[in-house]
């Protein structure tokens, strides 16, 4: 089954419920060949995938340069694409070093300087296209301003509502591993969408205190990235990562009680992480990051997995989920 599109907030843009996060292809921690990235991107266009996110942080615009080199081959209107502004890319003097102090396995040749001033906002769209090869962006996300606030909301913000009525932009958005200040830009902007990381998740449910129902409030649609926690819901095992982070034993034994519940239903945990933030109407997507073929095949059938309605009763019976967490309903 293809993923569902679904609109973004009040914007003309759609996305599929299961989106192709592209860090991975930017060589995220350890090395991907371009080949292996190039089979990524196509398993998920042939499962139907539809969205793909980027950014010129990832990779020093390794991953931005791989996505366009398949996308291009592809119908053009056909798949949504969002990149990222806030990190201007800058050549460096390259002495053979490697960018994993900023979590990426490619060499030094760039590097990142913060800006959210309106011409940052401009430049880094131009240079995104330049570096995907490709006529258009649909959605632009003010990507971690989390120190940059006041610059971010009194020039990127503005810029980008400009590109919007431009036409450069379909939508705009905020990209953050936090939910407080998202909820300030959708109370105090007029974006489209937010990105929440790993603040909506079956362990963390941090979104839902006030920037999900302010969103759902105000139209605002939103994509949610880090399901699984930086890997402990996709594999929960004594050393798995939360958070980027090695999990707490308490954060752990909770995870492992999520899996053997599911477990019960015949659900895998990945399918119930994938679908859990569906719940919620004002999620539009789930973004997966993928760098290989295979896992981008699995987070497809995991997001097509049957999870009976009895599953998500037993989490709240038990105290894994809080009560009033909104949870999937089954089709049908």
């Amino acid at each position: 089954m293809s993923p569902r599109r679904n609109r973004l907030g009040r914007s003309p843009v759609r996305v599929s419920e299961l989106g192709f996060g592209a860090a991975g292809i930017g060589n995220l921690f350890t090395p991907v060949t371009d080949e292996q990235a190039e089979q990524a991107v196509s398993a998920a266009w042939d499962a139907g995938v539809r969205y793909f996110d980027t950014a010129p942080h990832y990779g020093l615009g390794l991953s931005e340069r791989r996505l366009g080199d398949v996308l291009r081959g592809v119908p053009c209107h056909e798949f949504t694409l969002s990149t990222k502004v806030g990190r201007i890319l800058e050549p460096a003097p390259f002495s053979g070093g490697d960018d994993l102090a900023d979590g990426f396995a490619v060499p030094a040749t760039h590097r990142r300087r913060w800006d959210f001033s309106a011409d940052g906002v401009r430049r880094s769209i131009e240079e995104s296209l330049d570096r995907l090869g490709l006529d258009r962006i649909d959605i632009a996300y003010l990507h971690d301003p989390d120190d940059h606030a006041q610059q971010a909301l009194d020039e990127a913000y503005p810029e980008l509502e400009r590109l919007r009525a431009e036409g450069v932009l379909g939508a705009i958005g905020v990209g953050m591993n936090q939910a407080e200040l998202l909820t300030r830009f959708v109370r105090d902007t007029d974006i489209d969408a937010v990105l929440l990381a790993g603040r909506y998740s079956l362990l963390d449910q941090r979104g839902l205190a006030e920037l999900l129902p302010l969103a759902e409030q105000r139209g605002v649609g939103v994509v949610v990235g880090g399901v699984f926690n930086s890997g402990l819901l996709a594999d929960p095992h004594p050393g798995a990562t939360f958070d980027y982070a090695a999990a707490p034993d308490e954060i752990l034994q909770r995870a492992l009680q999520l899996k053997a519940v599911c477990e019960r239903y015949g659900v895998p945990l990945r399918a119930a992480a994938l679908r859990f933030p569906f719940g919620h109407p004002a999620v539009a997507s789930v973004l997966v990051g993928t760098r290989s073929a295979a896992e981008v095949r699995d987070a497809a059938a995991m997001l097509d997995h049957r999870i009976p309605d009895e599953l998500w009763a037993e989490l709240k019976d038990r105290g894994l989920l809080p009560a009033d967490v909104p949870t999937p309903r089954e089709a049908g």
